[in-house]
């Protein structure tokens, strides 16, 4: 498979999963919904194209869409100036069909901080110097590509929807996440999170294996400030983590 077609297969597999999460309805306290692969399509396939060229050694996986991040992007954990200035993406955001007030998409201009996404590219950029060379054998995804507010614009977890709005939901992501191991043929899926562990462990235990043996699955810590050991030495801890299993 040639580089381009990864990329092509990614954006199809993106589409895919757009398409099959968009019919889907949350009921309260779910006030809004968006959907940045479809807003931000442009800003997303061009981080396909840009950087999924071909099998990747490490697939880091994300639970789903920051309010300031991906959000605002279309790129997973997208803090603004990481995508812009240390990626290279540019392309324009459009904005949802129903915004919720406090939750205004305003694409790279908006001046809010991801924390989580601050972290994690941080940690790259500093680890690796240029993205070109992170993403050599490395990749970041989301799971899930929706973000779900509250009225009050907080946000509001997959894994807090009621079970007959999550199943549906997951068996998207699932299918998403196989298409996406398949294609990718990493030798770790590493979970940001025990969410995105959660997912990794419930798709790697159906998917079939490229090399007879499959992925490895390794969680590290979420960088989300709501997290208080993340709070301490997030960057620590998680160099260790990788250090102490191999995948650095």
């Amino acid at each position: 498979m040639t580089q381009s077609t990864t990329a092509r297969r990614l954006i199809d597999a993106a589409d895919q999963l757009r398409a099959a999460v968009a019919p889907l309805r949350f009921a309260p306290p779910v006030a809004a919904v968006y959907q940045p692969l479809d807003y931000a399509r442009l800003s997303h396939s061009a981080y396909l194209r840009r950087f999924a060229t071909g099998p990747k050694r490490v697939l880091l996986l994300g639970m789903n869409p920051g309010p300031w991040g991906m959000a605002q992007t279309g790129i997973p954990f997208g803090e603004v100036p990481a995508v812009r200035d240390w990626m290279g993406i540019t392309e324009p955001i459009g904005t949802p069909d129903q915004e919720h007030p406090k939750r205004p998409i305003e694409g790279l201009s908006c001046t809010r901080s991801e924390v989580s996404g601050r972290r994690l590219w941080g940690l790259m950029a500093r680890r690796f110097g240029s993205a070109t060379e992170f993403f050599r054998d490395h990749f970041v995804a989301n799971y899930c590509p929706l973000v779900f507010m509250e009225e009050s614009g907080r946000n509001r977890t997959p894994d807090k929807l009621p079970a007959a709005e999550r199943e549906p939901l997951y068996a998207a992501c699932d299918q998403w996440l196989r298409t996406t191991i398949t294609l990718l043929k990493p030798q770790w899926v590493v979970g940001v999170g025990g969410f995105a562990r959660s997912r990794i462990d419930t798709v790697l235990s159906t998917a079939p294996s490229h090399t007879g043996t499959g992925p490895r699955a390794l969680t590290i810590l979420h960088p989300s400030p709501a997290n208080p050991r993340a709070n301490r030495d997030w960057e620590g801890e998680v160099v260790t983590t990788l250090t102490e299993a191999g995948v650095w």
